[in-house]
């Protein structure tokens, strides 16, 4: 199969990359997330101005049309600067929820919104109870007058800090982990009622707790329809995962590279360490790993517009892969930079918290496991 790049999509890569080479070293990044805003707005505004946003929105609404291999193109980029600002949180799944489910006027007001920078999502979906069932919803909507009421209270929404609109997942019919009776809304986080607790992650970001005591929204609302919400959000969600995947091989990527540039300088018994046999055998381990992992993220990224249960198998599969790569790659980097891989001046640490809470969002190893065997 022929997984070249055509000339655009080249040329997509090479000016990400030009600009993140120029913008986003590793200290500036370092001193970014453990600033108070914990992003740069103007980094997230040159991403809008350049159609990175925009890159999978159709035209029609603002974006540029692409598909979505350029939001791949992108995420590895991303991935490989270790990019803080919320490409997926708007980009990948609010721009997906509204092209998949959005009625007209949602989409003529909030893609271009999207595309331009001027409105920040993110997705609130996740419960404590829920343990990666995207269909287990303590959170209700209630009908009242032409809208709905909410409360529930959602769990570590990542990017909710710098969020004005979220999309909320929450039950309006039906038992707490049933199929039927999942509605997806969009609610303002300014919105009475709509309240946060903000808190850096592991990783270097931004998430929220974020509790919903009697909000009230309007029928208009409501993406898609009331009730038959968890198939969307399920397409959504692979989405989402096939840019993980991408944002995954790019920080994989810099963890080889560096881990050998460093294994030919650093020296034990007069020698670099790189001749050593068993660290040229964790190396090659790491680069098959690597290689698999982008195989893989090509794949799902292909499958994403074949039927349900193919799609579904493609991003099971790959988010296993992705997620016992990022561990392997990880571990060997840290060890073979010795005692350095644990500082946090140092590059490697930062890779390797990024992969592991990648591995997290939207379904760990084991659970996606458990989902592909379950599809046959």
């Amino acid at each position: 199969m022929d997984f070249s790049f055509t000339e655009e999509q080249t040329l997509l890569r090479n000016s990400v990359q030009k600009y993140l080479q120029n913008t986003y070293d590793f200290d500036t990044r370092r001193k970014v997330s453990k600033s108070d805003a914990g992003w740069r707005k103007e980094v997230y505004a040159y991403f809008a101005e350049n159609g990175l946003l925009g890159a999978a929105i159709p035209e029609d609404f603002g974006g540029l049309g692409g598909s979505a291999v350029d939001t791949m193109i992108i995420a590895e980029e991303f991935g490989r600067a270790l990019v803080i600002e919320p490409f997926i949180q708007n980009a990948v799944l609010a721009a997906g929820f509204l092209k998949a489910a959005g009625s007209t006027a949602q989409k003529e007001t909030l893609l271009p919104a999207i595309a331009a920078g001027e409105n920040v999502f993110a997705f609130a979906y996740a419960e404590p109870q829920g343990r990666y069932n995207l269909a287990d919803l303590v959170t209700t909507a209630v009908k009242s007058g032409n809208g709905y009421t909410l409360n529930g209270y959602k769990a570590v929404v990542s990017g909710a800090p710098w969020a004005d609109k979220l999309i909320v997942t929450a039950r309006t019919s039906g038992g707490q982990r049933d199929a039927e009776g999942v509605t997806v809304f969009v609610v303002d986080k300014n919105a009475k009622g709509v309240s946060t607790r903000d808190y850096p992650t592991v990783d270097g970001q931004r998430a929220s707790e974020v509790t919903l005591e009697n909000v009230t929204v309007g029928a208009d609302a409501v993406i898609g329809e009331v009730g038959g919400g968890l198939k969307i959000v399920e397409k959504v969600t692979d989405e989402a995962i096939a840019a993980l995947a991408a944002e995954a091989i790019g920080a994989m990527k810099v963890l080889n590279d560096t881990t050998i540039e460093y294994s030919k300088t650093r020296k034990q018994f007069g020698t670099p360490i790189g001749k050593f046999q068993v660290l040229q055998h964790r190396m090659v381990d790491m680069f098959m790993n690597y290689e698999q992992s982008v195989s893989i993220t090509y794949m799902v990224t292909l499958k994403l517009e074949e039927e349900e249960a193919e799609r579904k198998k493609a991003a099971s599969a790959a988010k296993v892969q992705i997620g016992k790569a990022g561990r392997f790659i990880g571990q060997q980097a840290v060890q073979i930079h010795g005692g350095m891989g644990m500082t946090d001046e140092l590059n490697v640490g930062h890779y390797f918290k990024r992969l592991t809470v990648i591995d997290t969002q939207f379904g760990n190893v084991d659970h996606h496991l458990k989902r592909y065997a379950s599809l046959g």
